[in-house]
């Protein structure tokens, strides 16, 4: 009989697969390679040391739980050697950029392996809104993948991972017959998380004080809840939206309630650019400097600065 291995895009997902008695091992994924430095050798020292400088800098993890998190049940993948991998992610960037990096780690490591993906949830649909009977139908329906998809998948992320982003606005449009049919919109929205000409916000921090400044909001929970609620082609939970709200503190003259600040408005009507105040040589979108490219938004193409 043949024997399955399922990696899941997080814990909510692992669970549902456990309550579905679908037969397997599972794995849990447990990275956001969607923010910070990446480099394409998953699973290598230099990728787990790169990732753990990002956790620690910007979230203050501490080796410990990286470890207990994240690594160990990447050692236990390791261990894995079924007769079939189902990976289980979400069509939004934080899933997609996971599920390039799970492709490309299995093309590596598990060589010939027969690889299926399950479908699970089209936009705005997530694993974890579905019914058994949709997540046991969507089972029954997967993809498998063949060796083209899957260097076509390992390429993305070999791109992802480069310090320059450009390749990425013109190749991941040109693949119609993919089985990864959200990678596109992902792409799509990852390249506009580069700051815009227009004001030196991306489009993740323009959603933000522009969430703030239409909405009557008496809090910053209530402002991450209305983020998470209307920005789900990014896939983050409150702990990045929080994370950049801080990173925009001086943007708001009040969080309780949410107020933004005159600079606040002024951004939002493009009266001011922030690029100089925001600009990090710390600051990276997978393998990419994030402040040495610019977001036109006019023709929707990006702009290498030269330094």
């Amino acid at each position: 009989m043949s024997s399955f291995l399922h990696i899941t895009n997080g814990d909510i997902t692992t669970g549902i697969l456990k309550n579905l008695n679908i037969k397997g091992e599972i794995i849990t994924w447990r990275e956001m390679l969607c923010e910070g430095k990446t480099t394409a050798d998953v699973g290598s020292e230099d990728f787990w040391k790169t990732r753990f400088d990002f956790f620690s800098n910007v979230y203050q993890v501490t080796k410990k739980t990286f470890i207990d998190f994240t690594l160990k049940e990447y050692r236990n993948l390791c261990k894995q050697n079924q007769d079939e991998i189902i990976l289980w992610f979400d069509y939004d960037l934080f899933c997609q950029i996971n599920m390039l990096a799970v492709v490309s780690w299995l093309k590596k490591y598990r060589k010939g392996s027969k690889i299926t993906i399950v479908h699970a949830g089209a936009s705005g649909n997530h694993i974890g809104h579905l019914s058994k009977e949709e997540l046991a139908n969507l089972y029954l329906n997967r993809t498998q993948l063949s060796q083209d998809d899957i260097e076509y998948a390992d390429y993305i992320w070999q791109l992802y991972c480069s310090d320059s982003p450009l390749r990425l606005e013109t190749v991941h449009k040109f693949n119609p017959s993919s089985p990864f049919i959200y990678l596109s919109d992902a792409i799509n929205a990852h390249l506009k998380r580069f700051p815009s000409i227009e004001n030196g916000l991306n489009k993740i921090e323009n959603n933000i004080i522009q969430a703030a400044h239409k909405a009557d909001l008496k809090s910053e929970n209530e402002l991450v809840s209305k983020l998470l609620k209307e920005q789900q082609v990014y896939g983050f939970g409150d702990i990045q939206y929080k994370n950049k709200i801080k990173e925009l503190r001086n943007l708001f003259s009040s969080l309780n309630p949410v107020k933004l600040s005159e600079d606040g408005i002024q951004l939002l009507n493009n009266q001011i650019n922030y690029y100089r105040e925001l600009r990090s040589d710390f600051s990276y979108l997978g393998g990419a400097k994030k402040y040495s490219y610019l977001y036109m938004n006019a023709n929707d193409k990006l702009l290498k600065l030269t330094s």
